[in-house]
């Protein structure tokens, strides 16, 4: 099939008899009206219907979008037009509009007007700004009129299609037609203009089974399609492809050239009879509106018939019409960024006679080959002069501008560069694709074969289904492109050629040392080229990367799709294409490629002269590619971000260098996680250095008490303190002994029942100066609670061993601020479990003892282990947890450490309860 289209169902949905389709020219939608008398909005990307809307009980036999106004406008059998709007559904307009069913419904491009036709035989035009007003009735045809469509290229004209055999032209404000097209045997159902071009041509389809191509200018039937089984119901030129659609109630649409008007394809998806044909200028899709349901196609590739020379020219083809730019007039003054689009001015080149498929400069970039509806032509590139032509389905270059054709699966011809036929060959196999560089290429969906171009002696077979071929400017690389992955192969010249100067055999699987894999990688190649040892090519996911030693790196990731075009060495920039002709350029430096394509060949002394080449804002790409190939010590020398050295100095160690960062960019985290490491590492005096700079207090309470260092946790109380950090400032005032500081602490942060229960734990002479405190905070919202709180000064009978608690603080106090080296926990680890005041009981110590006789138990007591107070003796008191809450029937609870049963309840001779703090607090 010469225009080797490819078409992809992208959507089916089954649903009741379609009567028309349209496609929203922004929005992923298609428009279906159903006989049922509904219309659905389906959304072809994600497979779902967006809305729908019931619209009469009778068929429903046109409906478009009115995309300006984000409307729908339908018509139907019950003779009525309506418009909703299709965001929030609610019914615009609502009016009859024929005396008999509408048949159709066509939107003005530009003007606010719709044309309707109807079995009354009639056509009107509503303006939708003057109330959807009837401004003209169009009156001629003698039966129903079937379709009505606006003129492309002259919107001030129609055409309409009728039962009455015939198709008028007509012009807005004229109530009489220009001319009639009388041709057909039986009543015409469909109506299309030819967009692309200046053929003045449209399209009509019949119920006598054929389509016709009409010029409208010469009134005149160029052309009747034949080959439908059944009535033709549907038509339309494609906006971006030289072919022609119809379809037919016999259920197949069928796909002709435009040109040559030979079949080029049969669709057949089983739905039935073929009612509508919907398109979209910019857009290869088509929607079929069956009996059955919907269906949605892509036809042909979306990718930009487009070739750029080694100087920067580019030329394209639209439609057949031939175009070129120039890269580099765009001048210097200009500077623009990655990815913008380049101010290029567009000159016409010429046409062509054929419709292009592909274009090709050859490797000079003197001469242009354009291939496609069989045939091939080969033009000057300057003047745009045909040189040579010939058939073929496909066209190749040499790397030496010889070239050779496909003209089928069993027929290869190679040609020299003066455009003489050389070789003609027939391949033992189904050639399906040919590919041309350093070496011919014949593939087949299995395997591909390379050939020599002078003798065509085969090379080497390889078992791979190829997609495309890329060869560099070296001829010793080649990369293969798979559905899936690509492969990169080294090609030994060398040993082919001594191997077959040698008269060594060529089996059928070629020489086998020929080719050597260096590197699979699992992406899909879109477009590809090489750029020295460099592999640049853009992905399934619209990522521009590229590939050095098997090492894949991402460029950009670009917003759209796009092309590769080339690559500028003197502009160091890459450049892409997008279907829409839109030229962009990203930069690539030649000298990073060589300084990576060095590394990966161990050749470093090289290397290391290329780096000086290289712009020192490209460093950090450079270190990059050093790290990711282990090489971190030469990443760090060449890094020049500061956040980057420093990951780079932690990574290896390197704590001065990473100290020296940190000094300089002045950043807590950066501090805090040099100290963790510096600490985990031993070297204690810079961790604390950069705990200090940090301000990581809860760090630097572990280092210091983990050292045992007691001006170190000092001046850290003071700092906590200062910052409001009382939770570190209290367990450094705590581990210092300086139990009055904790005290003064508790009561500053208005903890006063925590400084209670502490001061009765380990100062017990505190206790009735807090009591006061206590009570006086408690008064002032719990009177009768605060006069509870019972002063072991008036009541010493409930405080239990209250006296031996005082002495036993006062002995105990000038020991306090005693601080023994770490390296003596060992001796103080096996500490006595028992509290002072237990082990005064153990020895008999009673109260009646004299206060010598209690300060000797409690040296004796010091001296055997320590003093450690039990849980039954001593509470620790969180200072951030604990919380007093007055109940409402006049109890105070104190809650510490979320224990409930912090105070005891004594009956006193007074009246009034009175609450105690036992030593068990």
């Amino acid at each position: 099939m010469p225009l080797r289209l490819d078409i992809k169902r992208k959507l089916a949905q089954r649903s009741e008899r379609v009567k028309s389709v349209d496609l929203h020219p922004t929005e992923p939608w298609i428009l279906s009206s159903l006989y049922s008398g509904s219309v659905c909005i389906w959304n072809y990307q994600t497979q779902t219907m967006v809305k729908s809307f019931e619209v009469t009980d009778l068929p429903v036999r046109s409906a478009k979008f009115i995309s300006r106004k984000q409307w729908v406008v339908a018509g139907a059998d019950d003779m009525f037009i309506r418009v909703y709007n299709y965001n929030t559904m609610d019914k615009v307009k609502v009016f009859e509009a024929h005396t008999d069913y509408i048949r159709c419904v066509a939107v003005h491009p530009t003007q606010p007007f719709v044309l309707s036709s109807s079995d009354d035989m009639l056509i009107k035009l509503w303006d939708w700004d003057k109330g959807w007003v009837c401004t003209q009735i169009f009156e001629g045809h003698s039966h129903y009129v079937m379709q009505v469509t606006f003129n492309p290229k002259d919107t001030n004209t129609f055409a309409s299609a009728s039962l009455d055999r015939t198709i008028k032209i007509w012009s807005l404000g004229s109530p009489d037609p220009n001319f009639t097209l009388d041709g057909h045997s039986k009543g015409v159902n469909c109506v299309d203009y030819f967009t692309g071009g200046d053929r003045p041509y449209l399209i009509t389809g019949s119920d006598d089974q054929t389509a016709k191509v009409w010029d409208y200018q010469t009134k005149s039937c160029v052309q009747t399609l034949e080959g439908h089984a059944h009535n033709v119901s549907a038509v339309c030129f494609h906006p971006e492809l030289p072919i022609i659609i119809t379809g037919s109630e016999d259920g197949t649409v069928r796909m002709w050239h435009s040109t040559t008007y030979r079949l080029e394809n049969t669709l057949n998806y089983g739905l039935e009879r073929v009612w509508a044909l919907g398109y979209m200028k910019g857009s290869r899709r088509v929607v079929i509106g069956y009996d059955e349901g919907t269906i949605m196609i892509k036809i042909g590739r979306e990718v930009p018939v487009a070739s750029m020379d080694s100087s920067g020219k580019i030329i394209w083809a639209k439609h057949n019409e031939i175009q070129t730019v120039n890269i580099k007039s765009v001048g210097v003054d200009n500077e623009i960024a990655d990815g913008d689009r380049l101010p290029l001015a567009v000159k016409e080149l010429g046409s062509c006679d054929l419709y292009p498929q592909t274009l090709r400069h050859n490797p000079n970039g003197r001469f242009v080959v354009v291939c496609g509806d069989g045939e091939y032509i080969i033009y000057t590139a300057l003047a745009w002069r045909n040189r040579s032509f010939g058939s073929a389905l496909e066209f190749v270059w040499s790397t030496d501008g010889e070239y050779a054709v496909r003209e089928s699966t069993s027929r290869i011809k190679i040609y020299s560069k003066n455009f003489q036929e050389k070789k003609s060959i027939r391949p033992s196999f189904s050639a399906e694709r040919i590919f041309g560089g350093v070496l011919l290429a014949m593939c087949t969906n299995d395997f591909i074969c390379f050939y020599d171009w002078a003798e065509c002696r085969l090379i080497r077979r390889i078992d791979v289904n190829v997609k495309n071929l890329y060869w560099a400017d070296s001829g010793d690389l080649v990369t293969i492109a798979s559905d899936t992955s690509f492969y990169i192969l080294k090609y030994n010249r060398d040993v082919v050629s001594s191997h077959l100067d040698g008269g060594g055999s060529v089996g059928e699987e070629g020489v086998e040392d020929a080719f050597e894999l260096l590197h699979e990688i699992n992406e899909r190649v879109r477009t590809g080229l090489w750029v020295g040892d460099c592999f640049i090519y853009n992905n399934s996911s619209w990522r521009l990367n590229y590939c050095v030693g098997g090492e894949v790196t991402t460029l950009f990731h670009l917003d759209r799709p796009m092309y590769l075009l080339g690559y500028l060495a003197n502009q160091s920039r890459v450049y892409l294409i997008d279907k829409q002709f839109n030229v962009v350029g990203y930069t690539l430096l030649l000298s990073l490629i060589e300084y990576k394509t060095l590394v990966m060949r161990g050749d470093f002394d090289r290397a290391n002269d290329v780096l000086s080449s290289i712009p020192k804002e490209q460093y950090d790409s450079v270190a990059r590619f050093l790290e990711s190939r282990g090489m971190l010590e030469e990443a760090l020398e060449i890094a020049t971000d500061t956040n980057y050295r420093f990951d780079l100095a932690v990574q290896l160690g390197r704590l001065e260098i990473a100290k020296a960062i940190a000094t300089e960019v002045q950043s807590e985290s950066k501090w805090k996680q040099l100290g963790e490491l510096a600490m985990s590492t031993g070297k204690l005096d810079m961790a604390e250095e950069c705990l200090l700079h940090a301000m990581d207090l809860s760090a630097l309470l572990l280092l210091y008490s983990s050292l045992g260092d007691a001006d170190g946790i000092t001046k850290l109380a003071s700092v906590a303190k200062e910052q409001g950090k009382n939770n570190v400032s209290f367990l450094c005032f705590f581990m210092l002994g300086k139990l009055e500081e904790c005290l003064q602490l508790l009561i500053e942060s208005n903890r006063i029942p925590e400084a209670a229960l502490m001061a009765r734990s380990y100062l017990p002479s505190k206790v009735p100066e807090i009591i006061a405190l206590w009570k006086k905070d408690l008064q002032k919202v719990n009177p009768k609670a605060a006069e509870s709180l019972a002063d072991p000064n008036e009541y010493p009978n409930l405080f239990d061993d209250w006296q031996i608690a005082l002495n036993v603080e006062a002995t105990v106090a000038p020991k306090r601020g005693i601080y023994p080296p770490a390296e003596e926990y060992m001796n103080h680890a096996e500490r006595s479990s028992e509290s002072l005041v237990e082990a005064f009981k153990n020895m008999h110590v009673h109260e009646e003892a004299l206060p010598d006789d209690i300060e000797d138990a409690v040296d004796e007591v010091v001296e055997d282990g320590g003093v450690e107070e039990s849980q039954e003796d001593a509470v620790e008191v969180d200072a951030e947890d604990a919380e007093v809450e007055e109940s409402q029937d006049d109890a105070v609870e104190v809650e510490a450490e979320g224990s409930t049963d912090g105070a005891v309840l004594v009956n006193g001779n007074s009246s009034e309860e009175q609450w105690v703090l036992t030593p068990e607090q």
